[in-house]
């Protein structure tokens, strides 16, 4: 019996939770500490030391937890990027609502699981109330549904594999959960811009159709896809008796944060006998926006749609939904298990619409966070932060060490140092001095910006998520990258 209640020292028991207070608490309180004393993105370890005392953690013998607390504290917390700090700036990374962190602590301790109701009786509801909420404000229509994801990635493989289903079934009536990929599918093929995530690639990996199944369409100068080359494509696609049965349109690109003409896209989907699918992870929270909505006009009209909350919606990662016009798509997913989904069963169990069996109740995240902050404030936030976009475009423009490579679109800037900066250097060692950039301002501290290619070219980028940031944090991450870039080129 002393061993049992030993044992129940590590869990947190109905009634005996002194420890669980202690624990939490303790941990609180190193939170709070390292947030009050930072002041630089990243205060950490250089990387190899970093590695090498993580290496060095011995599992073969117990450790206190307070001390394992401890530890943790000085090995892991203070060598993390603070995504709180405004010059934080470089990926779809965002500081989460205290909210969505207060969630965390429900989810984690209550530690339901969304497969069935018997595991999860008000998260299973409470997931289905979120999703209800998300299919009215996209405007999908009655016969609409979803299910919460781990974000774009999923949802995109899940919109993309209901519609391979989808079009087999409608094709020839081919089951492909039971019979497998049916004998045409080397012609299938997915289209999508050149501009697309790259997860459209790695889904039709997944999918057993092979990335040589995605057939890229060019985008015009604001990085849309160009919608004449789309039907040519579709046309030319068919006149070689290949089955063109998706088509992906982006509501944000990563880089550019370009927004494709959904409705035009959805109506030359449907017209060819195709599926639409909008990636709406970066730019589908604009349907909160009162100033921007309408730039999603047509998102209502698509088969599927993935939203993800951990970038604009402010949540903790990981949190997702994708979204159907017709929940009878859904069915393609169904498998019956005697202990999950029983026959007869009249509660809900979403493990039916889920290619995930054990879920998170992420829901309650975006659930508290709509009840504490309010659609409305998400909406205000996307609008200051679209407006200081522009005007941080404006003071690079201006700036005669930086060179603005695009009017941004949504709230990403993109640029490079200037020809003044570049002098003699040829191509390459210019691409070099942005990346020894880059890394000197991480490695440092400093900053944590990021760096993509734009038609072949390397450049920088701001991504401007945080809605506390104001033009001032870019008077002095400019000046940083102004100096440190200075500095690089004086060592040559």
């Amino acid at each position: 019996m002393s061993q049992i209640n030993h044992w129940q020292h590590y869990f947190p028991q109905l009634g005996e939770n002194q420890a669980f207070e202690q624990a939490t608490q303790q941990t609180q309180n190193a939170i709070n500490n390292l947030f009050k004393n930072a002041d630089k993105a990243y205060s950490g370890l250089e990387p190899a030391l970093l590695k090498e005392q993580i290496n060095a953690i011995d599992f073969s013998q117990s450790t206190p937890l307070q001390e394992v607390i401890d530890n943790t504290n000085e090995l892991i917390a203070k060598n993390s990027i603070l995504v709180q700090h405004p010059h934080t700036i470089a990926h779809l990374h965002t500081p989460p609502l205290i909210a969505s962190v207060v969630a965390e602590q429900f989810i984690a301790s209550l530690n339901q699981s969304m497969d069935s109701w018997d595991q999860a009786p008000a998260a299973t509801f409470v997931e289905q109330k979120m999703v209800d909420w998300l299919c009215e404000t996209y405007q999908l229509g009655e016969h609409s549904d979803g299910v919460f994801t781990s974000g774009g990635t999923q949802s995109n493989l899940m919109g993309l594999l209901l519609a391979r289903d989808w079009f087999a079934y409608q094709q020839s009536q081919h089951d492909v959960q039971q019979d497998g990929l049916p004998d045409y599918a080397q012609k299938m093929r997915i289209i999508c811009s050149d501009k697309s995530h790259f997860t459209v690639q790695k889904s039709a990996s997944l999918m057993g159709l092979g990335e040589r199944s995605v057939v890229l369409v060019k985008t015009n100068v604001q990085g849309q896809i160009d919608i004449n080359e789309l039907q040519l494509t579709i046309d030319a696609l068919k006149a070689q008796d290949l089955l063109p049965f998706a088509v992906v349109a982006m509501a944000g690109t990563t880089d550019h944060g370009a927004i494709d003409d959904l409705q035009a896209v959805v109506d030359i989907a449907r017209n060819a006998g195709c599926w639409s699918h909008v990636d709406g992870a970066y730019g589908a929270a604009l349907q909160l926006s009162t100033q921007h909505k309408d730039r999603l006009k047509g998102i209502e009209s698509a088969d599927s749609v993935s939203v993800d909350f951990h970038k604009l919606f402010y949540q903790t990662i990981s949190c997702g939904a994708l979204l159907i016009k017709n929940k009878a798509n859904f069915n393609t997913l169904l498998h019956h298990a005697d202990y999950l989904n029983r026959e007869g069963d009249e509660l809900p169990n979403l493990v039916d619409k889920s290619i995930a069996t054990t879920k998170r109740f992420d829901a309650l995240k975006m659930f508290m966070t709509l009840k504490a902050v309010g659609e409305e404030k998400l909406g205000e936030f996307y609008d200051y932060l679209l407006a200081l976009t522009q005007q941080v475009a404006n003071k690079i423009s201006e700036n005669q060490y930086f060179e603005l490579c695009c009017t941004p679109l949504l709230s990403t800037v993109l640029f490079r140092l200037s020809p003044l900066v570049k002098g003699d250097l040829s191509e390459i060692e210019f691409n070099q001095l942005h990346q020894q950039l880059r890394l000197t301002l991480l490695t440092s501290g400093e900053a944590v910006i990021a760096e993509t290619k734009v038609d072949g070219k390397l450049v920088l980028k701001f991504t401007l998520l945080n809605p506390c940031l104001t033009l001032n944090d870019f008077d002095t991450l400019l000046d940083k990258i102004e100096h440190s870039t200075k500095a690089l080129i004086n060592k040559k």
